[in-house]
């Protein structure tokens, strides 16, 4: 008799990319609604985030997460949001094409050569940025691991053929939606929901059509919020596993605080911990959140 084995939705094992300069990205700006630019000294704005950054990790570590620290690169300000690379269980890695030439400056063969120690079997769509396509990554497709599908939102940050062949190489089911909010689709997947082992959330206010919020209650139940709340990025949100093998939710105080208590209680059903990083100067001027900062290592 032949066995499936099921990938595990969440790890307990987080990389996240200390900041070298952190501040605004003018290259991203066009895309994401939820940035803004630079109204402060760019040092003091990049040690606030510093302090931020090392105190979210503390926390993570505090509970039981397991994370490697990296240091980031100059000239790359949105190096804190690791969204060029994703690793997947089975010893798999997979290198990706960004839209903004100092986001494409970030993939970096030293970090690259060190997880390809354990990651040996390379999936590279980078050389995809020489025809002006872009799949940045667990932001442009959210993953239900479990039951491989791959929620990936349109954006100029996630082009189909690309998600489409992603999926057919890593045999997952594909499964675009598009979104609109301020006039534009939202920049990636990961802003409008997240995918926990039992529950996931989604931001339904968002979406052109309500097929999304339908598979996902095939298989979990379902936290749906509003854009004032995915503005709070209460969607950038990350199951992670902590002490004693206990699932947790990383989401930021500003996301969890902006749930209803109603909400909060659907929480607090399947998860007894929600770590609750504040990184409000990350969250301002880099329009991401938790979510962003962590990659996870099967």
């Amino acid at each position: 008799m032949a066995f499936t084995t099921v990938s595990p939705q969440s790890t307990n094992h987080i990389m996240v990319m200390e900041p070298v300069y952190f501040h605004a990205n003018p290259e991203t700006m066009p895309t994401n609604s939820y940035q803004h630019g630079d109204d402060k000294d760019t040092h003091e704005i990049h040690q606030k985030a510093l302090l931020e950054f090392r105190a979210m990790r503390d926390l993570l570590v505090q509970h039981g997460v397991v994370i490697t620290t990296t240091l980031g690169k100059e000239g790359c300000p949105d190096d804190i949001f690791p969204n060029w690379i994703s690793t997947h269980d089975g010893g798999r890695m997979v290198l990706y094409p960004m839209l903004a030439p100092n986001r494409q400056a970030e993939r970096r063969k030293d970090i690259i050569d060190v997880l390809r120690r354990t990651y040996k079997d390379v999936q590279d769509f980078s050389p995809h940025e020489k025809h002006d396509k872009a799949l940045e990554s667990t932001g442009a497709m959210c993953l239900d691991r479990v039951n491989k599908i791959a929620y990936q939102v349109r954006s100029a940050r996630s082009h189909d053929e690309l998600a489409a062949m992603w999926c057919k190489m890593n045999d997952y089911t594909h499964i675009p939606f598009d979104t609109e909010y301020k006039g534009k689709p939202v920049y990636h997947a990961d802003v409008v929901m997240w995918i926990g082992t039992e529950l996931a959330g989604v931001c339904s206010e968002c979406l052109l059509k309500d097929d999304v919020v339908k598979h996902l209650k095939h298989h979990r139940e379902v936290i749906e919020f509003t854009n004032t709340q995915m503005e709070a990025f209460c969607g950038n949100s990350l199951e992670v596993i902590g002490t004693g093998g206990e699932r947790m939710l990383v989401m930021s105080d500003a996301g969890y605080n902006s749930l209803s208590d109603e909400q909060k209680i659907t929480l607090s059903q399947h998860y007894k911990t929600i770590i609750q990083p504040k990184i409000p100067t990350i969250e301002y001027y880099g329009g991401g959140s938790a979510r962003c900062m962590l990659l996870e290592l099967f």
